[in-house]
């Protein structure tokens, strides 16, 4: 066994596997979740944040998703977004010119209008911070 510690006995950590979105509020499910994010979140900001007109959303989400202030369930939604992004493997790849985005940002675009009362403008001022320090504007 991997340094990792299992999510449960009945969970295998694989970074790469497909998202359950009919699961993202099953405790193990979003413990997962929250690892793809770990792992891969910021390495893949850093990388698409001038690209991707969506980005300054996603960190909001990114940092909501981390308060402890946030309702458990919104969490779960979010961070099952934040995997979606995350993972390389996903219905339109984004290595696709002009279109590889398209289905995050509906993910985001959906996930918003359900949740985003949740943001709160202490998320919305640390995700435009990062994205002006990421893009070199600031």
């Amino acid at each position: 066994m991997s340094g990792r510690k299992k999510v449960s006995p009945d969970v295998t950590f694989d970074p790469q596997a497909p998202i359950a979105p009919d699961r993202a509020l099953v405790p193990s499910v979003m413990k997962l979740n929250e690892q793809r994010v770990e792992l891969g979140f910021w390495p893949k900001i850093r990388r698409v944040a001038a690209r991707v007109p969506f980005a300054r959303d996603a960190l909001s989400v990114w940092y909501c998703a981390k308060d402890e202030e946030t309702p458990i369930a919104a969490k779960g939604m979010m961070l099952a977004a934040l995997a979606y992004f995350v993972l390389p493997v996903d219905a339109i790849p984004d290595f696709i010119a002009g279109l590889g985005y398209t289905d995050d940002a509906a993910v985001f675009a959906a996930l918003l209008a359900v949740l985003g009362r949740n943001l709160k403008p202490k998320h919305k001022a640390a995700a435009r911070r990062d994205i002006q320090r990421l893009r070199g504007e600031d």
